[in-house]
């Protein structure tokens, strides 16, 4: 209903189950998939990583649902290939932008509140295996590549990089973009992951 009501915006398709979303992400090619986590069948992590795994599914943007709190699952949706997460009781108005930005080819929200997660989750005990370049992977960075990849793992926007490292808030999102074109990536949101099991940033360091 909400989505419905917004002038910019269709819903063109409701599944029950993972299996059914990844379906529909074929047949009605939307821009944009709210995808839940928990669900019954194919859940939503293994209906994300078949939905950016999927050459003619490129221009469909995943946004992940979330009850940030209890839910470590969203970092494995993220290396999926989701471009950021929504908690569940996020109120209309933000439900709407967020969608917008994802949309736009950004990642959601503020990477901010990401960066904090992946810290929690990865001094988590039994936490899984990276799946994330290892640092050799990191060597066609140069090295003030690797500075911005840094600031970005720790949480930092465009304009916050540009003033840390006194560049122009262009020329640091153009540094972001290079990034993620030699690591292979897709968003922003992958980056954090990156920065903190290639080992440029420690879970529990503090954000500038």
């Amino acid at each position: 209903m909400l989505v419905g009501s917004a002038p910019d915006m269709a819903v063109v398709g409701q599944a029950g189950d993972g299996r059914e979303a990844v379906r529909l992400a074929r047949t009605e090619r939307a821009d944009v998939v709210v995808m839940d986590i928990r669900m019954p069948g194919t859940d939503g992590i293994e209906a994300t990583r078949l939905i950016a795994s999927t050459e003619d599914l490129a221009g469909v943007k995943v946004l992940v649902l979330t009850t940030y709190d209890t839910d470590e699952n969203v970092v494995e949706a993220l290396r999926s290939g989701a471009s950021g997460f929504l908690v569940k009781d996020t109120r209309p108005a933000e439900l709407l932008a967020a969608i917008r930005t994802v949309a736009g080819g950004e990642s959601l929200l503020s990477p901010g509140p990401t960066a904090r997660l992946i810290a929690r989750v990865l001094r988590t005990p039994g936490t899984p295996p990276r799946t994330s370049p290892a640092p050799a992977a990191l060597d066609p960075l140069s090295d003030r590549e690797r500075e911005v990849l840094t600031l970005v793992a720790r949480g930092l926007n465009n304009t916050e990089i540009a003033d840390a490292l006194a560049l122009s808030p262009l020329t640091a999102k153009t540094h972001v973009s290079r990034i993620m074109g030699k690591l292979r990536v897709r968003d922003r949101a992958q980056l954090v992951i990156v920065g903190y099991e290639s080992g440029l940033v420690a879970p529990g360091d503090r954000e500038p």
